[in-house]
């Protein structure tokens, strides 16, 4: 059975272990400031000796499809190839770095956040009716413009080119953001697409992003999330099934994706994404009350949705490893790399999948308590937990998320979590390889 140290390789590309730092936000925009908030944010974790390294969401058009607030926008050749100073530094300390190319389609800023209209919302069909009952109650703002047959070619190409780009930039691969109610989720979802041209086969979509990748970027490695929504509410109709998720898989290895990454999720943009406790300490933080109250339009909205969150919390409880049965299931209908991420704490949690569930296991929040999680889980420094194996920090708190509703930063504001990275800190517990 293969180790977390041992290298694998992802459409051509050698990557030196295992070990990834899954997609999450850097909240970096496009500022003057951009890159250098990217490099506080992605070299320290190349510096641990984290083998590949995906660089959060980055939205592939000049306007909409943002999700949240301070997102990257990468359809801009000159912002892209000031990333070369990004990718420069992951590839000094011998890591590799993919991007994570999307688009949130309906699901914008400006659905939800009311200092946020930025106008008509791509749509894939006409949004199901749950969504448009929650338009006529005020619960969100709903503006879809449904995309033709030549926008959504237009926006497959839009991809393509923002690959293109990177690729150019220096980064080592492409990876599609496909779940989260993204814009991909959206074509591959029977709730969402119900289209009557040849994009109605959701698949397609995929295909046509492919073969822009392809023309604009060249064999660069092509990564995608495949999505399963096992968490859809009961009010759901037809949603995606393990089983469809395995189609999906198969059909879009056979049409040459280097991986694949198999997530349940729900239909919706909820925390079905990052399972873990209610963050109450990030709800109940002083300073962002106010912030809160504009993000929701008020303070009576912004406590309805601290109470769906508490809801939620009860609904998707921590567990290790959630996605692990999808991707065994994933794993045997395909002959890529399958990558596992979701609730996965610990080295000997990673090491019990690979080679059994997939071939690289990843930690998206570990990251944000510990930068240089690496050293301490591939050089087996610092506190170890139950059976003795080197376990991350993170307690699935969320409440480095939350916050980043209104603008923060992800960063860890759980203080038992910040108190004991210092003390490890202190002890050495860090000094990996650099």
């Amino acid at each position: 059975m293969p180790a977390l140290t041992d290298p694998v390789d992802i459409g051509g590309v050698t990557v030196p272990n295992r070990l990834y730092r899954a997609p999450l936000l850097e909240c970096a925009g496009n500022g003057p400031g951009a890159v250098d908030q990217l490099i506080r944010e992605l070299e320290p974790t190349a510096a641990s000796g984290v083998g590949l390294i995906f660089q959060g969401a980055s939205i592939v058009t000049p306007e909409g499809g943002c999700a949240a607030p301070n997102m990257t926008r990468v359809h801009d050749p000159e912002f892209v190839a000031r990333c070369e100073r990004l990718t420069d530094r992951i590839h000094d300390h011998g890591s590799r770095i993919f991007i994570q190319l999307g688009h949130g389609g309906i699901r914008s800023l400006g659905l939800w956040h009311a200092e946020h209209d930025a106008g008509p919302q791509p749509a894939v069909s006409r949004p199901p009716w749950q969504l448009r009952l929650a338009d006529r109650t005020g619960l969100v703002d709903l503006k879809p413009d449904v995309l033709s047959t030549r926008e959504v070619e237009e926006l497959a190409e839009a991809f393509g080119r923002a690959a293109g780009y990177a690729a150019d930039a220096g980064y080592d691969g492409v990876h599609l953001s496909g779940a989260n109610m993204g814009i991909v989720q959206q074509f591959l979802s029977p709730h969402y697409n119900r289209r009557e041209d040849r994009f109605g086969d959701g698949v397609e979509f995929l295909l046509a992003v492919r073969d822009a990748v392809r023309s604009q970027a060249g064999p660069v490695p092509l990564v995608t999330k495949v999505p399963a929504e096992t968490r859809a509410p009961p009010f759901v109709g037809r949603s995606l099934s393990r089983r469809d998720g395995r189609r999906i898989a198969r059909r879009l290895a056979d049409a040459g994706f280097d991986a694949v990454v198999p997530v349940e999720v729900s239909v919706y943009w909820d925390t079905s994404v990052v399972r873990g406790r209610y963050p109450s300490q990030a709800w109940a933080a002083e300073g962002l009350q106010d912030d809160y109250a504009a993000a929701f339009g008020g303070r009576l909205r912004a406590r309805t949705v601290q109470a769906l969150t508490w809801l939620d919390a009860h609904r998707n409880p921590p567990e290790p490893g959630w996605n692990a049965r999808f991707c065994r299931e994933v794993r045997e209908a395909v002959d890529v790399p399958v990558l596992c991420e979701g609730g996965l704490r610990g080295r000997g949690q990673c090491e019990s999948l690979l080679g059994e569930a997939c071939e690289l296991t990843g930690m998206g929040r570990p990251f944000y308590a510990e930068p240089r999680l690496g050293a301490r889980l591939l050089g087996g420094g610092g506190r170890e937990g139950d059976g003795g194996e080197q376990r991350a920090l993170c307690e699935s708190c969320n409440n480095c998320t939350v916050p980043q509703v209104t603008g923060e930063p992800g960063r860890c504001r759980t203080a038992a979590v910040v108190r004991e990275r210092g003390r490890l800190e202190r002890d050495g517990a860090y000094e990996g390889k650099d």
